[in-house]
């Protein structure tokens, strides 16, 4: 799996590359302070999902490379999905940050958080920095995101781990994770108004207050099941047989 990205310097170069990815990886509760994840934990459990709190934070959920996309429109499979705005750590030659949306389906998370996750893209703004450059002032980088307009998220990078333990922590606890090509997401934190948000229109950024930049991009979701005419509908979930 391959995708294409600007890679952005401070000092004003600009590089377009194609970045090999050979595994993906999301993270799920990785705060500097545990307490500080506790919000979104209950914000998603609002909906019926229930996070594996018996599993050591930060939570690791692995995805295959192919849910990685930069496209302009998603396509879900009921109108219960979301995005969720996260650091995207590129390791690659050296360590690249971006940002990304985590899009996922919620009505299939209530069951299963890992299906959920591979059940929607992973959509990535298709520009880098390199982490070495901005490490003495990373702290300062602010991300948020909106939905049909609306502010959705608004978060520091501080809030997380640094990209540099993630990292460490993906390779203390996952097995044969490769020296390079991979692309790991950083999870998220509760949104503006503590609720999930669903909608069509989807926007994100990473803003970088000292050197004035920022890294922005949005997409679409479409339904793809609004195409089927309702009586041929398929429903998300299976039919359960008559137990009485």
């Amino acid at each position: 799996m391959k995708f294409e990205a600007r890679i952005d310097s401070l000092d004003g170069t600009s590089e377009s590359r194609s970045f090999d990815v050979a595994r993906m990886y999301n993270f799920g509760s990785a705060t500097r302070d545990p307490n500080t994840a506790t919000a979104h934990q209950q914000e998603v459990a609002k909906s019926g999902i229930y996070i594996a709190l018996a599993v050591p934070a930060p939570r690791i959920y692995p995805i295959a490379p192919h849910a990685l996309t930069s496209e302009d429109t998603l396509g879900v499979q009921c109108d219960q999905t979301s995005g969720e705005v996260e650091i995207v750590m590129v390791v690659s030659d050296q360590l690249y940050v971006g940002v990304g949306s985590d899009h996922t389906d919620r009505a299939i998370e209530t069951q299963s958080i890992l299906a959920s996750k591979q059940a929607c893209a992973n959509h990535i703004a298709p520009i880098l920095w390199p982490y070495n450059e901005i490490r003495d002032h990373w702290d300062d980088c602010v991300m948020r995101s909106w939905v049909d307009g609306r502010l959705y998220q608004d978060v520091g990078v501080s809030a997380f781990l640094e990209p540099e333990a993630m990292i460490a922590l993906l390779r203390e606890r996952v097995s044969n994770v490769p020296e390079r090509d991979i692309v790991v997401y950083s999870g998220t934190i509760v949104s503006v108004d503590k609720q999930l948000g669903f909608g069509h229109q989807w926007r994100y950024q990473m803003d970088d207050p000292i050197s004035k930049r920022t890294i922005d991009a949005r997409y679409n979701v479409t339904n793809l099941l609004d195409e089927v005419k309702e009586p041929y509908r398929v429903p998300l979930f299976n039919p359960q047989p008559d137990k009485a």
